[in-house]
């Protein structure tokens, strides 16, 4: 896995308390029990930790774990 997609794992298991372990790149934030609420909070702490911005569109409850880093590398590329 690339680098951020293992520093994304890390904020979920800091910021949410979820178990690294317990989760793979194919596991959906709506299945990891991340409501609208707690996406904002995602979307702030990716903003914090990559410097890049995330809205509604990037990431929602149906997106991978993988998905959503590869929206972050892309964006952190772009900057």
């Amino acid at each position: 896995m690339s680098d951020v997609y293992d520093r994304l794992i890390k904020l979920l298991a800091e910021g949410f308390g979820l178990e690294p372990a317990e989760v793979g790149p194919e596991d959906t934030l709506g299945h990891l029990e991340l409501d609208s609420l707690a996406l904002v909070e995602l979307t702030v702490a990716v903003e914090e930790e990559f410097g890049v911005a995330l809205s509604d569109d990037d990431v929602s409850q149906k997106s991978t774990l993988n998905q959503a880093a590869q929206v972050i590398e892309q964006k952190a590329g772009a900057a």
